[in-house]
């Protein structure tokens, strides 16, 4: 990890990152009229419709199909795409500064819905409406804030912009494989993408945020060390995939990254509500990204280095799973619980959030990929022994997979 800070010059850029728009944003998008914005939906529909308006008010040039902000696609709803088949759309908009390379800022705007996909972390979620205020009208929010920044911005970016906010990512980031699939634009022409998902919980205390991709350009490492002065901790990820649309582009040879303020115990609840946002930390990352846009906008277009990826390599296999949100953004040595499922094998177990868990069975946990293989090695039935940390001691908790 390393500490970044960073010194504005609000003179210089001619526009300020508005935490009142940021607030408004959500408030509408994880409103319960939404209905928790599900793939193909009325309220994903609804969500739609706010996002355009808010490009149409910004004088921003449609971007998707035809001379139109949408971009349909179809999709299977349900678990792994195995349910009935519908239509979703991106929502797409352009800032045309007659460049010759364009920056791609997208977030998803879909979410659970009233539970019933099989995605949701409630002990009895069907039929409750999970807003996903973080999960991600977060993100949807730093998109429509940053087009409203670049569009009014005094200085002209030797960039063109493309937003993109794409439905379908809960289902398995339908929407962003059908863009990058079907652009709407010359993917050639792409600097790099920028994904925004989950930033509207960045702690106020650690004030740490992820950024993972790093390792998709030579420019991101230096980059980001480069720049003095901020309050935010920043943990870096290389690998390009990862569970967001960001890995839609990156298999298209483009750098990526993905900004991600951490796990939290309302992920995929109905719980994630718009008042549980720290509106001043969303701010504060968003001017962390203007900031790094504006230092790199005058170098050339970035290239692309394939990444090891090692955060999925073990996703494949594990046949179990103990119910807990890890964190992401975490020095501990272990694994931090940020939220714990109830019902699930750890609640019943006494494993409690705040929680660090060191060792499953005979495996020792010193971060997320120790504890994804050690998963691979159970299976369901079977009981193990859990070593945790809380606070200064040390529990062992038997827990039935």
């Amino acid at each position: 990890m390393f500490f970044l800070s960073i010194t504005i010059s609000y003179s210089v850029m001619g526009q300020k990152i508005e935490e009142k728009n940021l607030k408004g944003h959500i408030q509408i998008l994880a409103n319960d009229a939404m209905q928790g914005r599900q793939t193909g939906s009325e309220g994903e529909r609804m969500a739609l419709d706010y996002i355009k308006k808010q490009f149409t008010e910004l004088n921003l040039s449609p971007k998707g199909e035809g001379n139109a902000f949408e971009q349909s696609f179809p999709f299977k709803g349900g678990m792994h795409g195995t349910g009935a088949e519908g239509t979703a759309h991106n929502v797409v908009a352009y800032i045309d500064n007659q460049a010759s390379k364009t920056i791609i800022i997208g977030a998803h705007f879909d979410h659970l819905g009233l539970g019933e996909n099989g995605s949701s972390l409630d002990a009895n979620p069907q039929g409750k409406i999970h807003n996903g205020a973080d999960d991600n009208a977060s993100g949807v929010a730093g998109v429509i804030e940053l087009a409203r920044y670049f569009s009014k911005n005094k200085i002209k970016e030797n960039n063109n912009f493309l937003f993109i906010c794409f439905s379908g990512e809960e289902l398995g980031l339908f929407g962003s494989k059908y863009f990058t699939e079907h652009p709407t634009l010359d993917l050639n022409q792409v600097n790099y993408m920028i994904n925004m998902d989950m930033i509207g919980r960045l702690n106020p205390t650690t004030k740490s945020v992820s950024v993972s991709g790093t390792g998709t350009s030579a420019v991101w490492e230096p980059a980001l060390k480069s720049l003095s002065g901020t309050k935010l901790s920043i943990k870096t990820d290389s690998a390009g995939i990862g569970p967001s649309d960001h890995t839609s582009f990156y298999l298209k040879d483009i750098p990526v990254l993905h900004f991600f303020t951490g796990s939290h115990s309302d992920y995929h609840k109905p719980s994630d509500d718009w008042d549980k946002i720290n509106y001043a930390g969303e701010k504060e990352v968003l001017e962390l990204i203007v900031t790094l846009i504006e230092k790199l906008d005058k170098e050339p277009k970035l290239e692309f280095l394939a990444t090891k990826n090692k955060s999925m390599s073990s996703a494949r296999s594990f046949k179990v799973t103990l119910g807990v949100m890890p964190s992401y953004t975490s020095d501990a040595s272990g694994l931090l619980v940020d939220g714990v499922t109830e019902g699930r094998p750890a609640q019943k177990a006494g494993i409690e959030t705040g929680d660090i868990i060191i060792q499953i069975g005979e495996y020792p946990i010193q971060d997320i990929q120790n504890y994804m293989d050690a998963l691979g090695k159970f299976e369901k039935g079977q009981t193990v022994p859990v070593k945790v940390k809380r606070k200064s001691e040390v529990l062992t908790l038997d827990v039935t997979f």
